[in-house]
């Protein structure tokens, strides 16, 4: 496995993964279209601090980091399990001294994942705050000293 920096031949693949989660995801409403997502990973890969892991050449998962937010993260079904989302983690921690990131409260894989690897509950909503308006947790790392 390769952790690299995303680059723009990156998008489709990216947008792929992510789109494939929405649609997969019975709790995730239809809100974009494919194309829509290939301009959201345009946009993210450009501006954000994105890394994709990459086996023999096809991308198995990636994670953007705005600053100290990690706005996106998603893997491949195939790659989850693998050990390439806590690669992924790693590399973002090695580059922080704090993170936070938003997570469905639905999403109990992805719960157990960010506790496990020393994410904090920093509050919980009802949904009212994001676009699918699903009740959702703040989750809070922080370098120990």
């Amino acid at each position: 496995m390769i952790l690299r920096q995303a680059n723009k031949a990156d998008v489709n693949a990216t947008a792929k993964i992510l789109g494939d989660w929405c649609e997969e995801t019975p709790y995730i409403p239809p809100l974009h279209t494919r194309e829509e997502d290939q301009g959201f990973m345009q946009k993210v890969i450009e501006t954000q601090d994105v890394l994709v892991a990459e086996i023999t050449g096809d991308i198995q998962g990636f994670i953007a980091r705005d600053q100290t937010e990690i706005g996106q993260f998603y893997l491949a079904p195939e790659a989850r399990g693998q050990g390439i989302g806590t690669a992924l983690m790693a590399e973002m921690m090695d580059r922080s001294d704090q993170l936070w990131l938003w997570c469905f409260q639905a999403n109990t894989g992805a719960r157990r994942f960010y506790e496990g690897q020393g994410f904090a509950v920093d509050h919980m909503t009802d949904g009212a705050g994001n676009e699918e308006n699903l009740p959702d947790i703040r989750y809070v790392w922080r370098k120990a000293s």
